[in-house]
């Protein structure tokens, strides 16, 4: 596998600005941008130009991951030539979010195939319900194949959000590629950091990811009583006030991130799904946890993948973990690759969703405040 990463800026333009040395080989360029700088339709154009013969994916973000930098409104291209691996696309157009368990069963059936190793998506942020649209795909996979990727930024603005196919961003879309071969190995990771912080509270009245009561009170008052002053800013500023969500007493807790609020119906919209019945509880972030568990996610990642360094590693971080750690956002990435290695081609972005399997040997699920981390070799 050969990978080679362009980024484009305001100030710079494409760097590097040469012609690219795998251009005719490539078959794959993972595009990940800020939502202004995929609006104008030269740079994508620029970008197939560029990569030819390869299959441009992607979306927008809230912050672009090259290496061990952070940007905001570029954009990354990681070009992909395997050596010994087939790909293959598949998107659809978005409805509704009722519809979103429909849509993954669809794109798992179209990438249905012999070989199937691995599928990648990539979906809009926000007409989407990621926890329904990861069921739809485990659904029809295989058991032994994985689903991973991420639901698209949009900085902390929740406006619109864009996913990239060919030299065209639009929004309600999902995309995702299918890679096949005996000689692809993928490993995975995912782990947050956050502490929770007051009493459990049970789920008394939701709808899928619509959030009405806790304990019979509307959640959405006795979040901004939570929050204080930082209930002026949702529902950006809940982006540091995440939910632990369990369904019973002994099993794992997954973290859901509001998307958007509602103040006529009293209502929050989550990424993904707060069944009724569930019991939530307001959590907090811990600098020194969240850059534990973005090693965390690495070190699974490195195991599952048989302990060897990957060729490439696609790492989806939520935003709300950029949020916190501000200026020091770039060490949960460094933390990353201290346990990869030098070697490996970091790419990835800034979330409001992540996909991956909560550990090895379990189906994919939707994680937010997550760390989630991809990796891939040839052999």
């Amino acid at each position: 596998m050969n990978t080679e990463q362009i980024q484009w800026t305001a100030d710079g333009g494409w760097n590097p600005s040469a012609d690219a040395v795998i251009a005719g080989q490539a078959q794959l360029a993972l595009v990940f941008g800020g939502s202004e700088a995929l609006r104008n339709p030269d740079r994508l154009a620029e970008a197939a130009a560029m990569y030819p013969e390869a299959e441009l994916l992607g979306c927008s973000t809230s912050g672009e991951i090259r290496g061990t930098h952070v940007s905001d409104e570029s954009i990354v291209v990681t070009a992909i030539a395997f050596e010994n691996t087939a790909i293959r696309t598949a998107h659809l157009v978005l409805s509704e979010p009722t519809d979103s368990r429909a849509a993954g069963r669809d794109l798992a059936e179209q990438l249905s195939g012999e070989h199937l190793v691995h599928v990648l998506v990539f979906s809009d942020g926000l007409a989407v319900n990621g926890s329904e649209l990861t069921r739809g795909f485990v659904d029809r996979l295989p058991a032994n194949v994985q689903v991973t990727g991420g639901l698209a930024g949009d900085g902390t603005d929740f406006r619109e959000t864009l996913i990239v196919r060919g030299s065209r961003a639009r929004p309600r879309e999902v995309v995702a590629v299918g890679l096949y071969g005996e000689r692809l190995r993928v490993g995975y990771g995912s782990m947050g950091g956050w502490d929770p912080f007051g009493p459990e509270r049970l789920i008394t009245r939701s709808n899928g990811n619509v959030l009405y009561e806790f304990d019979g009170r509307s959640a959405l008052e006795l979040y901004k009583q939570y929050l204080g002053e930082y209930a002026n800013d949702l529902p950006a500023s809940a982006l540091l006030f995440p939910l632990s969500i369990r369904s019973t007493v002994n099993e794992p807790s997954v973290v859901r991130t509001v998307l958007s609020i509602d103040d006529a119906e009293s209502s929050m919209t989550f990424a993904g799904d707060l069944p009724e019945g569930s019991y939530a509880r307001l959590m907090k972030a811990n600098f020194e946890r969240l850059i534990d568990g973005a090693n965390d996610a690495a070190c699974a990642a490195y195991e599952t993948l048989g302990s060897r360094t990957p060729d490439l590693a696609m790492l989806i971080s939520c935003v709300g973990r950029k949020m916190v750690l501000r200026q020091r956002v770039e060490e949960e990435v460094e933390s990353v690759l201290m346990v990869l290695g030098e070697a490996v081609i970091l790419s990835g972005f800034y979330s409001y969703g992540e996909i991956a399997p909560f550990a090895p040997g379990e189906s994919s699920e939707l994680h937010n405040q997550t760390m989630t981390i991809t990796t891939f070799a040839e052999f």
